[in-house]
């Protein structure tokens, strides 16, 4: 079956072509895309050549993964439904994160490609009358909402979230949500505005914000959340946290050799500290994020800066990758969605 995608052909080179996707077996589903929301920060990474799989890093020796589709959340109307996919039906709004094609490093797990030949357990179903839009992004939304939901909150409890890309954004916003104070701190001054109307905004230097977060007198910080793969943040904000705090981890690391780890963690526990390492979407959270979303509990539209027609998802990397402009969240726009 002949489709179109966004293809990273080499490092830092990107294509809108034509590629040829499975047919449909009985237990999937064909999605015409409408809007597929980029992953700014995994893609860019697996642009660049960083990463072999959404976890694992390249390393000297390993083979070059391209060409490739990356992305994995996208929205979009049914066109086919295969006998054994249940509870679908032609025409249906959905939500899809992996789809299979052929002729790439990686076959199994393609985004921005459309038609999108997917698994039906891969693909959900939007609530009646809701902007597909908002939708778009479901998987990286999902990421947020697990930082931030990974911890039990108290009301007035404070959470600081390092990193104001879009999982830093709406970790802070679930976190805000389930009734903590919270504090964003990021580097750029347009994406701290973005969140003005869900807590507290710093903006860091090479202190990594913490004077001006200890300058706000909110008291002990009970959350640390960081997304910006960075473990000196770990060790700047240790002599913040109240004891028995909590630190979830959602940044990607490079490796940097070896790690004694009983040394690494000795200070840590002197706090009581407990850890989270968030990583991944699990069907549960994917359902009860697209019902945040749904509810307004989660505003994934307040982080969009960019749309792009697909065709143009070079000019949309290029944008991504300098940052000529401020930009944060950034969608493509299918034909589908241009005619509609």
């Amino acid at each position: 079956m002949k489709s179109h995608a966004v293809v990273f052909t080499g490092p830092n080179q990107v294509a809108y072509q034509e590629i040829n996707s499975p047919e449909p077996g009985p237990e999937d589903v064909v999605v015409e895309l409408h809007h597929s929301w980029i992953s700014n920060g995994t893609e860019g990474s697996f642009l660049r050549g960083e990463r072999l799989s959404g976890d694992v890093a390249w390393q000297p020796g390993d083979p070059a993964p391209f060409p490739m589709v990356a992305g994995y959340q996208k929205v979009g109307r049914i066109t086919h439904v295969g006998a054994a996919a249940p509870g679908f039906a032609i025409g249906d709004w959905v939500f899809a994160s992996m789809s299979r094609v052929e002729g790439m490093f990686d076959n199994q797990f393609a985004g921005h490609v459309s038609p999108s030949v997917c698994d039906h357990r891969a693909v959900q179903r939007l609530p009646a009358g809701a902007n597909p839009l908002a939708f778009s992004g479901l998987v990286l939304t999902q990421v947020g909402f697990n930082c931030g939901s990974r911890s039990p909150v108290a009301a007035g409890q404070v959470a600081v979230v390092m990193g104001d890309g879009l999982v830093g954004q709406w970790s802070g916003q679930t976190l805000a949500a389930r009734g903590a104070k919270v504090v964003l701190v990021g580097r750029h001054e347009d994406r701290l505005a973005r969140f003005r109307r869900f807590g507290s905004v710093v903006r860091a230097g090479a202190d990594y914000g913490v004077p001006a977060v200890q300058a706000l007198g909110l008291g002990p910080v009970n959350f640390l959340i960081e997304t910006v793969g960075d473990v000196n943040v770990l060790h700047r904000y240790l002599p913040l946290m109240a004891r028995n705090s909590h630190m979830v981890i959602a940044g990607f690391y490079k490796p940097s050799g070896d790690v004694n780890l009983q040394a690494a963690l000795q200070t840590f526990r002197n706090y009581e500290i407990s850890f989270d390492l968030a990583s991944g979407a699990t069907r549960e959270r994917l359902d009860e994020t697209l019902r945040w979303i749904a509810d307004g509990r989660l505003d994934p539209l307040c982080c969009l800066s960019h749309r792009f027609p697909v065709e143009q998802a070079a000019d949309a990397w290029r944008l991504i990758e300098t940052k000529r402009e401020p930009v944060l969240g950034v969608v493509l726009d299918w034909p589908a969605s241009r005619r509609a």
